[in-house]
Formats: structure tokens, C-alpha cells, sequence
């Protein structure tokens, strides 16, 4: 793909998270009139400028960041494992920083600002350096797969006996809530959280591009390329930890978007997975950002949580890609 139509391609994206964006803070449950939205612009301090600037804008900026850090992990793994079923969650690290998270809100820490997000981010820190460990001793893919898998379904256990031992029904619905995903009542203060995460992660991605290209001429021919696999991995577990444990640390567990972000950019990039991880990272974050604003405007008795609307919405279009991918690949 020549440099032109990657930054159309990128240009595209940006105006549509720009416009989606803009449509997430006019738009909500609660309707305003133009008369409320002029004062809003006029007034930040007043209650529509309150409803816009201090409870919309922060949730709709942060499911900008979190989408595009998913965005950004699931085209890390893709290009790293070589394969296309790779997200963030297939090798433990969110199911690792939802657990650590479930530990702090059984504990009461959720009182104390910012504790549930530090556990987080340190339960995904301790899944990537395992990770890391792992694949500095065993260098197949398959097996890092397989590790990864065993490692989630551990933690996605701890976190059910969490539900099983949790003496306290409140607690258990806290945790409950922060599993099935959410942006809601998010504030500045949680996109201070994610954003700067996201960006080491996307530094560390964009460091590890050159080896992901590679590597997608096959494992022997990349080493025989002089390419230093070790540090290639150690690069992208990085910033698939970072990435998804940021996204896990402020939103919850939001599953899908990572694994179907890159799909909705691939054939635009050709199947690149160096050039791949910049539209994956703006695909993910304008998925999210429309998500959310559809789940705020669906008229439903209570709001749905993000995670499950998109699986609800994401998971049949994921299906019609694989389709027309598997059409193509009989032709």
C-alpha cells in the first residue's frame, strides 16, 4: 500500500472518530434542547455545560482510548502469532487484569481512588512478564498460544471463586459490572489513566513493526533475516499488556473490538501487519465511541453494558467478514 492511500486511509478514520465523537457529546439518554446546548458552549459551569464537558466528553474520550488500545493489542497479537483469531484476551492478560481488579473491589479498595486501577494494570503487568518468561524458553507460537490460553482460564477461575467466597452480595455485584464492561461515569481522571498507557503502548508497537512485517514471511525466514526474535516478543507482549491491561484498568472487560478492528482494516493495508497497527488502533477506538453511544441511546429500562452490546452487535459482523474471507480464499 503506497503512502497515499495509507493516509487517506488514516485521514478517513480520524474524521469519523472526530464525528462520532461529536455526536457522543450531543447526543444521550437525556436529550438537550439547542437553546441548553449554546449554554453549555457558553457556560461550561452550567448544568448542561456540566452534562457535556464533565460527564459525556470524559466517557466518550475514553472510549476513544480504550477502543484503540484493544484495536492496538489485537493487531500486536495477530502479526506476532500469526494468526487472525489473536486479541487481547487469547494469551491471559485481560482475564489476568480483570482478576486483579475483582481482588481489589472484594478487598474495598474501590473506595480508595485509583487502587482498582493500579490492580489492574498489575495483574496484566504480571501476565506479560509471565508471558515474556515463557516465550524467552519456548519459542513457538502454538505454545505461547497455548500458555496464554492456559493462563486466562486460571485467572478467568480465580475470579469465579472470587463470586463463589465473596462474603458480601454488593461486592459481588461490583465485580459483576466491572467484567461485563463499561465507559459509564467516567471521568477526566480515567482518561488521565488510559491515555498515557496507550501511547508507551503504541511507542512499543511501533517499534516492534518492522519485525512483525517480517515475521509474516515465516518464523525461519525472519531469523534467518538476522531479525531479533527475542526482542521482537519481548516488544510486542509489551505492548499487548500495556494496551489491554490500560483498556482493562478503566473500562472493564471489553471483549470483540480487539479481534475485530484489524479485520475492518486489513485488505486496506494489504494484509500488512506493520502497517496494520495504526488503522487497527482508529478502527477500535470509532468502534467503541459508536458503540457506546448506541448503548446510551437504545431506549431499554437500564443502559447496556458495553461489553455485552458489543458482542451483541460485533459478533454477526464478524461472522459476515469471516464469510466473504472464506469466499475469497476458495477463489
Amino acid at each position: 500500500m503506497t503512502p497515499a492511500p495509507r493516509a487517506s486511509l488514516t485521514a478517513a478514520l480520524t474524521i469519523a472518530i472526530l464525528f462520532a465523537l461529536v455526536l457522543a457529546v450531543l447526543l444521550g439518554e437525556s436529550p438537550l434542547s439547542a437553546a441548553q446546548l449554546a449554554e453549555a458552549f457558553r457556560d461550561p459551569s452550567s448544568g448542561p455545560g456540566l452534562v457535556l464537558w464533565q460527564v459525556r466528553a470524559p466517557r466518550a474520550a475514553t472510549a476513544v482510548l480504550v477502543g484503540g488500545a484493544l484495536g492496538l493489542a489485537g493487531a500486536v497479537m495477530q502479526g506476532l502469532l500469526r494468526n487472525p483469531l489473536a486479541d487481547p484476551g487469547v494469551l491471559g492478560v485481560s482475564a489476568s487484569a480483570a482478576f486483579a481488579a475483582a481482588v481489589a473491589i472484594v478487598l474495598g479498595l474501590a473506595a480508595v481512588p485509583g487502587a482498582v486501577e493500579a490492580s489492574a494494570l498489575a495483574g496484566a503487568g504480571a501476565a506479560g512478564g509471565l508471558l515474556v518468561l515463557f516465550s524467552a524458553r519456548v519459542r513457538s507460537p502454538e505454545a505461547l498460544i497455548l500458555f496464554g490460553v492456559a493462563l486466562s482460564s486460571f485467572a478467568g477461575a480465580a475470579t469465579a471463586l472470587i463470586f463463589n467466597l465473596s462474603p458480601s452480595p454488593i461486592a459481588s455485584a461490583e465485580v459483576m459490572g466491572w467484567l461485563l464492561g463499561s465507559v459509564q461515569n467516567r471521568s477526566w481522571i480515567d482518561v488521565a489513566w488510559v491515555a498515557p498507557a496507550a501511547l508507551l503502548a503504541a511507542g512499543l508497537a511501533r517499534l516492534a513493526a518492522p519485525g512483525l512485517r517480517m515475521l509474516s514471511l515465516g518464523e525461519e525466514t525472519a531469523r534467518t533475516s538476522g531479525l531479533p526474535m527475542a526482542r521482537l516478543r519481548v516488544l510486542a507482549l509489551l505492548a499487548t499488556s500495556l494496551a489491554a491491561g490500560a483498556a482493562v484498568a478503566v473500562a472493564g472487560v471489553i471483549g470483540f473490538v480487539g479481534l475485530a478492528a484489524p479485520h475492518l482494516v486489513r485488505a486496506a493495508v494489504r494484509g500488512d501487519p506493520g502497517r496494520l497497527l495504526r488503522p487497527s488502533a482508529l478502527a477500535g477506538g470509532l468502534m467503541l465511541v459508536v458503540a457506546d453511544l448506541l448503548a446510551r441511546i437504545v431506549p431499554t429500562d437500564q443502559e447496556l453494558k458495553l461489553g455485552v452490546f458489543t458482542a451483541l452487535v460485533g459478533a454477526p459482523l464478524f461472522a459476515l467478514i469471516a464469510w466473504r474471507a472464506a469466499r475469497e480464499w476458495r477463489l
